[in-house]
């Protein structure tokens, strides 16, 4: 189940516009710093935009975008996903690449995850979206991205001693990571991810049972089904686990930490 962290391969270009060559190949001669990235993370639930360019630290966020789309709206309940939430996600898409195009992006990439991958027409509807915006969707498996949640985020970890835990709570799915962190370097020992996000949990029970007067032992079915999922992971935490650094990523985090700070927006 452990599984290191390596170098990966540059990605593809995964946005081609129409009447556009591909910078496959390309010999331009731009300094690396003229370049603009863009990522795409297309979940179960939101739809998010990121487009930065690199500077001497790191790098600085010209625009970005999220739109919550529910792509994986009735999907535990049918196994495809609807027609309704095809056409959100495009729609939201269809903005993505717009910006693509207005900002001259130079390389991207794209990824759906859980939704597309547990939907019977998860291919196709990545097909569409080639097809209308010109984004080309890679559906990731749940090792890439767990790999790719702790290569986005592994900096933010505190400075201390011994693995650290890491978790992504998304819309259909939540991935946790054991890594070890020496010299700002991650490496995976463990990771886990289970098909339960804050959609699919949510839509084990239903509205009406959230909703009504049992909705206390709704919510705690919801904990035993998350409880058992990660029970096995468990056990491959180390001892005396009660130090170990957390670090969380994802809407859901965010949102959780909106809520306590009380801010007026988010």
């Amino acid at each position: 189940m452990a599984q290191g962290v390596a170098s990966a391969p540059a990605p593809q270009p995964a946005y081609r516009p129409q009447g556009r060559p591909s910078n496959q190949g390309s010999t331009s001669r731009r300094e690396p710093h003229r370049h603009t990235y863009a990522a795409i993370d297309l979940g179960t639930n939101n739809c998010r935009l990121l487009i930065a360019r690199p500077n001497d630290g790191g790098f600085t966020v010209i625009d970005a975008f999220s739109r919550i789309v529910r792509l994986g709206e009735g999907l535990s309940r049918t196994g495809a996903l609807s027609d309704d939430a095809m056409d959100r996600a495009v729609g939201a898409l269809a903005v993505c690449s717009e910006k693509l195009k207005r900002r001259n992006v130079s390389l991207s990439r794209s990824v759906a995850t859980e939704a597309c991958r547990r939907a019977s027409n998860g291919q196709r509807f990545a097909d569409r979206v080639r097809d209308e915006t010109g984004i080309a969707l890679d559906i990731i498996e749940p090792a890439e991205e767990a790999r790719l949640a702790v290569l986005g985020c592994h900096k933010l970890l505190e400075p201390g001693d011994g693995p650290a835990l890491i978790f992504d709570i998304g819309g259909g799915s939540t991935e946790l990571v054991l890594i070890d962190h020496q010299d700002g370097v991650p490496k995976i020992r463990a990771w886990w991810s289970a098909p339960w996000g804050v959609v699919s949990l949510t839509e084990s029970e239903g509205k009406q049972a959230l909703e009504g007067p049992d909705r206390l032992k709704a919510y705690l079915r919801m904990r035993e089904r998350a409880r058992r999922a990660f029970a096995n992971f468990a056990t491959m935490l180390p001892e005396g686990r009660e130090g170990i650094r957390l670090l969380g990523t994802s809407g859901t985090v965010t949102t959780l930490a909106s809520v306590h700070l009380a801010l007026p927006s988010y």
